[in-house]
């Protein structure tokens, strides 16, 4: 007799363990596919808000903190240096901000939630270099308008302290202004308004 028995147990359950290890396998390909749809660790970390105590910064002081991959410069205006940005509308190509380079709450004379505290962006809107800050008062390098500011070095772009582009500079526009709030009187939130 040529007729071997079949045992329909056996094959019934060599068949469901190979559908379920051929399952397994396929998840296991799947997994990372799926999963390098998501940002790293690093990825978020690199765009998350950054939170700054300013408690410790004095009036003409600048610190830099990184965001985004980007510097963004807080300075504690004096009383002198916010008196000398109305001085220089007329030097200066959007002293209104018109250009939305900051959010609507930043969109006045000074460019800040508060007055005394600019927060933006070291980049200068021509070709990304970073501005340096130079606080100090009509140096013969800048010129008898100059009132302190930023001086880009690369191609001569200059901002004042309100971070706003000066007329016949090659950078288009003033320097950005980063999402921010306040949690409270001393602790900034930069990348996050809501």
């Amino acid at each position: 007799m040529s007729e071997q028995h079949v045992d329909q147990g056996r094959r019934r359950f060599l068949t469901v363990a190979t559908g379920a290890l051929g399952g397994v396998a396929a998840a296991g390909v799947a997994t990372p596919f799926v999963l390098s749809f998501f940002p790293s660790e690093r990825a978020k970390a690199a765009g998350a808000p950054v939170e700054l105590d300013i408690s410790k910064l004095e009036p003409g002081q600048q610190v830099t903190v990184e965001w985004r991959g980007k510097p963004v410069w807080v300075l504690s205006r004096t009383p002198e240096q916010l008196t000398n940005l109305a001085k220089l509308d007329g030097n200066l190509a959007d002293p209104a901000s018109d250009v939305p380079q900051q959010p609507a709450y930043c969109k006045n004379a000074h460019r800040s939630i508060k007055p005394e505290i600019l927060v933006t962006i070291g980049i200068c809107t021509h070709l990304g270099c970073s501005p340096t800050h130079r606080p100090d008062l009509a140096p013969a390098d800048l010129g008898a308008d100059w009132l302190g500011g930023y001086y880009c070095p690369c191609h001569g772009s200059k901002f004042d302290l309100a971070a706003r582009v000066y007329k016949g500079v090659p950078a288009p526009t003033n320097l950005e202004i980063p999402p921010h709030k306040y949690l409270s009187d001393t602790m900034l939130l930069i990348g996050d308004d809501n």
